[in-house]
């Protein structure tokens, strides 16, 4: 029934998804604009008043103003990439041009939907690719050289971004060959087969990552005998974690960026600790902040994401059964002889963001529930001190934002800022400032991945 009062003749598909984009477009750029006030302000919050020096506040104020404006400019560029690709009909121009490539010089045996699709994927992406280079050389070699973040020379850029598209190539013409079969063959019920195919893909790439890719783009290396291994073996005691093995990873031969994680299968895991964070940080800090990470493991917390992740990818393919079959979706697009899945599943995914973001605003919400919870893990092992001198250690490393806007942190950020989470820990200072007179070695640090 859904299926057929959302296909019917004229149905303005075209002007709902481009409103949609634009409402989101001018929502977001409403609270970026809230949170440049907060940036523009000249005095740091008073809980960290006594841990933040002048000139480090007015630092990071200017590098969280150059993001913002650089931010409002990148999502300008691709706001009017979407608007171009929507009203000189792109989509289908580019799959018509690929169908014709593929008569002319592909064998008759490969001319069906799927290698039509892995095609018209493989061009698309090459093209978009291109088309960001500019931003993307811009944000690396630009801004994060301006403050001190970027270590990756030109050429290393360029190979990471070769290896990138070798790998998305590699991996993605089974998996989307695969996605593609178990809809051609599963008839009307695919969703659920489509949705155990990603599950297995899920729990298969967490595996192989870090043992297959990570060792392509940086070096794993033993944690070396010493009081931070001795340390956190008896915290991974303790706390019953399965360590198989400690790593430190070279983080700093792209860039200043840190953090820590661990991996593997339930019953044997790796942790993972980046040089930086262990050359910017004391040891007893280091393993706080590795008491934080496995207070996500003990309390379930990835378990429990991991199982919103599947029910929600799940309703996504149910729901996407619905819209499969829709002509005036892919007739509002210039589809009007063929119908191919891939383009019906990425209109479909645009005609889903109002959802989206709802699902963004709960995810995050849950996430600084989970981060408050694993801070208070961390106290309880008698970590709090250590704890909160790690966080403002590392805010002032990175010159990351030190206040924010309620509305747009309720919407962007998966975790609570430094003065609730000081709050939270009942840290109140020591009176110093001294965290932000750094010794040489603590360069700036950006976290990346997880965040702390």
């Amino acid at each position: 029934r859904l299926a057929r009062f959302l296909d019917r003749p004229l149905f303005p598909w075209k002007r709902l998804i481009v409103g949609f984009s634009l409402a989101q477009y001018i929502f977001e750029g409403f609270l970026s604009y809230r949170q440049y006030g907060i940036l523009r302000q000249t005095k740091p919050p008073k809980s960290l008043e006594g841990e933040v020096s002048q000139e480090v506040f007015d630092k990071s104020q200017a590098y969280g103003r150059a993001r913002s404006k650089f931010g409002a400019v990148s999502s300008l560029y691709g706001q009017i990439q979407n608007y171009g690709i929507i009203y000189y009909d792109v989509l289908p121009k580019l799959w018509a041009l690929t169908g014709t490539w593929l008569v002319r010089y592909f064998p008759r045996g490969y001319t069906g939907e799927i290698t039509h699709t892995l095609l018209f994927l493989f061009t698309y992406n090459l093209i978009f690719t291109m088309a960001n280079l500019p931003t993307s050389y811009y944000g690396i070699f630009v801004l994060e050289q301006k403050f001190g973040f970027n270590k990756q020379t030109v050429k290393l850029w360029i190979t990471d971004m070769i290896k990138g598209q070798a790998l998305g190539v590699a991996f993605g013409i089974p998996l989307l060959s695969g996605f593609l079969a178990i809809i051609q063959k599963t008839g009307n019920q695919f969703f659920f087969y489509l949705w155990l195919f990603a599950v297995g893909v899920q729990l298969a790439g967490i595996t192989i990552y870090p043992i297959l890719i990570l060792p392509m783009f940086n070096k794993l290396a033993p944690l070396q005998e010493g009081q931070l291994k001795t340390s956190v073996e008896a915290l991974a005691r303790r706390l019953q974690f399965p360590l198989k093995e400690l790593y430190v990873i070279d983080g700093s031969k792209r860039s200043a960026h840190s953090n820590a994680y661990f991996y593997g299968l339930p019953w044997k895991k790796h942790i993972v600790i980046y040089d930086t964070l262990i050359e910017g940080s004391e040891t007893e800090e280091v393993v706080a902040v590795l008491s934080h990470e496995l207070g996500h493991w003990s309390l379930g917390h990835t378990t429990k994401l991991f199982g919103i992740a599947q029910f929600h990818t799940l309703y996504i393919f149910a729901l996407f059964s619905v819209f499969i079959n829709n002509r005036s979706l892919y007739e509002s697009f210039g589809f009007y002889k063929e119908y191919p899945i891939i383009i019906g599943f990425l209109l479909f995914s645009d005609a889903l963001a109002p959802m989206d973001t709802v699902v963004k605003l709960l995810m995050n919400v849950l996430s600084r529930t989970f981060e408050f919870q694993a801070d208070e893990f961390a106290v309880k092992l008698g970590y709090s001190k250590e704890l909160a001198k790690s966080l403002i250690r590392l805010q002032i490393q990175n010159l990351s934002t030190m206040d924010a806007d309620w509305m747009y942190a309720s919407y962007h950020f998966s975790h609570p800022i430094l003065p609730e989470r000081l709050g939270a820990l009942g840290w109140y200072g020591d009176g110093e400032k001294g965290l932000d007179k750094l010794k040489d070695s603590d360069k700036p640090i950006k976290t990346s991945g997880r965040e702390l």
